[in-house]
């Protein structure tokens, strides 16, 4: 499952890295559903800070280790958003990437993780 949150991390981190290119001309989004979105937008925001976690920052640092659990989390979701919406997995890439650039360009990180969190199952003891 690690392998998931490091492919979203891969997915995230070149657009990212590279925001003084200008924007390509982005594809044809999928019609998806407020739930659809929010897992995709959720799966961003565990990526983005397990990330940050990493990097020490004391606001993501605050919340339970996300690497295991956030890479469980996108497995999950990538699969259920494939079989609902018949998008392939690698067509996500762009959809996540622009989730996550919503996310960073508005501020809006910090405010969404306690909703997200919320759709995270409680970690297994053991």
């Amino acid at each position: 499952m690690i392998r998931a949150l490091s492919l979203a991390a891969l997915l995230l981190a070149a657009p990212l890295a590279a925001q003084e290119s200008p924007p390509a001309e982005a594809p044809a989004q999928p019609q998806l559903s407020l739930e659809q979105r929010m897992l995709l937008r959720c799966s961003a925001a565990f990526a983005l800070t397990a990330n940050r976690q990493g990097s020490g920052e004391a606001w993501a640092l605050a919340y339970p280790p996300l690497a295991e659990r956030g890479s469980e989390f996108f497995a999950v979701a990538t699969a259920r958003l494939a079989d609902e919406t018949g998008i392939d997995v690698p067509a996500f890439a762009p959809l996540l990437r622009a989730e996550a650039e919503g996310l960073l360009a508005g501020g809006a990180l910090q405010q969404i993780m306690p909703v997200c969190m919320t759709l995270l199952p409680p970690a297994q003891e053991g």
